[in-house]
């Protein structure tokens, strides 16, 4: 097989599986079983006696994890110039190493390289290894679901940003209001305005954890018709995504549902 045609199969390989592609399908499963048992690894660990006990198994799971995904991201990284719009052997590349899914690639092995290249303590150790659970973020390019919740916001970003300047618009009103109302009876709870969004973040949730709480009539008149006020504008951000992804299912159902004629090339729908 020749060089280009070599390429041209790891890409096609590595792509998400296609069917009647087994080996793609192959490569896409032991990708994300691997995946998983890394998120599981992570979680088991952090349970003390588990992580003493079968420390040399998650050691080995760790080694293999990043032989594997540093391969695979170093054979994306050759074969991407087979993709439509990477084919510049330089640039193209280049391209690639800054797109979302490559960074993706390169945070789930770089917490296993940086202790080799910087001198770091065991804190700090730790918290490079946290960053393995960047791995889970590889399942984006496996999982068509994440492909529709991006899309879904790429499409409603404008409603969003609106939605979510509304509930900050309130956030701060509602902080600087009870701040002024309730700072002298209670000056630490309610120290300063900052301190105050606490609370406002908490009650225009709903969530009410109550250690912060007016106590000054004012105050719970003020508290109550913002919560009100939180409840629907909070509701604003969620009917907008719902809507959202009614529209991308309904959009998918009809691209499904659509046929094109053999003779004159023009879209036919089912009935």
């Amino acid at each position: 097989m020749s060089y280009r045609k070599t390429k041209k199969r790891v890409f096609e390989i590595l792509e998400k599986g296609q069917s009647g592609d087994s080996w793609s399908r192959r490569v896409d499963i032991l990708i994300i079983g691997l995946i998983f048992l890394n998120i599981l690894a992570v979680i088991l660990e952090s349970v003390e006696w588990i992580e003493t006990a079968y420390y040399d198994w998650f050691y080995v799971l760790e080694m293999v994890s990043i032989g594997i995904f540093s391969i695979e991201y170093l054979l994306r990284l050759w074969s991407i110039t087979e993709k439509k719009g990477f084919h510049h052997p330089i640039l193209g590349r280049i391209k690639y190493i800054f797109s979302f899914l490559s960074l993706v690639d390169l945070l789930a092995v770089l917490p296993a390289y940086l202790p080799l290249l910087l001198t770091v303590d065991t804190r700090i150790f730790r918290a490079i290894r946290v960053l393995r659970l960047f791995r889970i973020l590889k399942l984006y390019r496996y999982n068509r679901a994440f492909n529709h919740i991006a899309a879904v916001f790429r499409s409603t970003r404008e409603e969003l940003v609106i939605s979510l300047s509304a509930v900050l618009t309130l956030l701060v009103v509602a902080s600087c209001l009870m701040y002024f109302i309730e700072h002298d009876v209670q000056p630490d709870a309610f120290g300063s305005i900052p301190e105050t969004m606490w609370w406002g973040v908490a009650t225009l949730t709903t969530v009410g954890y109550g250690d912060v709480y007016p106590i000054t009539p004012l105050g719970k008149i003020s508290a109550g018709v913002m919560a009100i006020l939180g409840v629907g504008l909070f509701a604003l951000p969620a009917g907008i995504l719902a809507n959202g992804f009614s529209k991308r299912i309904e959009s998918d159902t009809d691209e499904e549902e659509t046929v094109v004629c053999e003779h004159c090339g023009k879209p036919i729908k089912n009935s």
